[in-house]
């Protein structure tokens, strides 16, 4: 076993530095972003994602999956550090951490990185702002075969600790982009896509429609849902029954059930 650190000072830089990622200003400058839990670290090393830096409870149950991860950040030259689960709690924001964190480089989220081609689906939200709703879109996402989620205009960070717990390991499997519309919409059109988007507006049944792939699934705002420029924009518009006295869904709901449809349509 190589060398490690074992931090017990709350006030140690290296626990200032990895607390203050939970901010988006610094993991922004940082280009890092923390995720917790063996689950889904684990999720992240078999799909191919290793943390730059491994904290450990120093207090814990040893378990081989916990090992392996260890194995595998060592040997790729990551660090591995020790620690307190009361310093661990600190550095996560949770009141009972899970006796592993990870610090990972961001990934790069500019469209020019996504290949239309390699998914029939691709879930699209435009200023989605609850990272709970974000990291249960890429976790449907990632449920339905999706390629990935694409971000559009302001919406919550992605690689904020509440929207990577959120999406149970989903981050490390699906592709994420980050765009304006004026970026989105152009970069849509220079290739094979069809827009879809929940809608009142000169919309048909969503379980009637003629989804075609690569099919991109948009929804809009928890609160205002989508502009209309943005909705006439599409190539279809669906609306889903409502029987009771709601007049929406939820945004990430209304992406699964969207999702799963078009999932049907287009075949396994």
């Amino acid at each position: 076993m190589a060398d490690r650190r074992h931090i017990t000072g709350f006030s140690n830089p290296t626990v200032k530095a990895l607390r203050a990622l939970r901010e988006k200003k610094h993991r922004k400058a940082a280009g890092k972003f923390l995720a917790e839990g063996l689950r889904l670290l684990t999720d992240a090393r078999e799909c191919g994602h290793l943390p730059e830096t491994l904290v450990l409870a120093d207090r814990r149950d040893p378990h081989p999956l916990l090992g392996a991860l260890e194995v595998a950040v060592e040997a790729a030259g990551g660090e591995v550090i020790e620690t307190t689960p009361d310093i661990l709690s600190k550095i996560t924001g949770k009141d009972n951490p899970q006796a592993v964190a990870g610090v990972f480089a961001e990934f790069d989220t500019s469209l020019s990185t996504l290949d239309r081609s390699r998914a029939d689906i691709w879930l699209v939200a435009q200023a989605l702002r609850d990272p709970g709703n974000l990291g249960t879109m890429l976790r449907t996402g990632d449920a339905i075969g999706a390629g990935g989620l694409i971000l559009i205009d302001d919406c919550a960070d992605p690689f904020s600790v509440e929207a990577v717990r959120a999406s149970m390991g989903a981050v490390f499997t699906q592709r994420i982009a980050q765009a304006r519309w004026k970026e989105f919409e152009p970069w849509l059109r220079g290739g094979a896509g069809q827009l879809v988007a929940a809608s009142l507006r000169d919309a048909q049944p969503y379980r009637d429609a003629p989804y075609a792939a690569p099919c991109f699934v948009m929804v809009g705002n928890e609160s205002r849902g989508l502009p209309e420029e943005y909705e006439m924009a599409c190539d279809l518009r669906v609306t889903m029954p409502m029987r009771g006295r709601a007049d929406s869904l939820n945004a990430a709901v209304a992406a699964a059930v969207l999702g799963y449809e078009v999932l049907a349509t287009l075949g396994d």
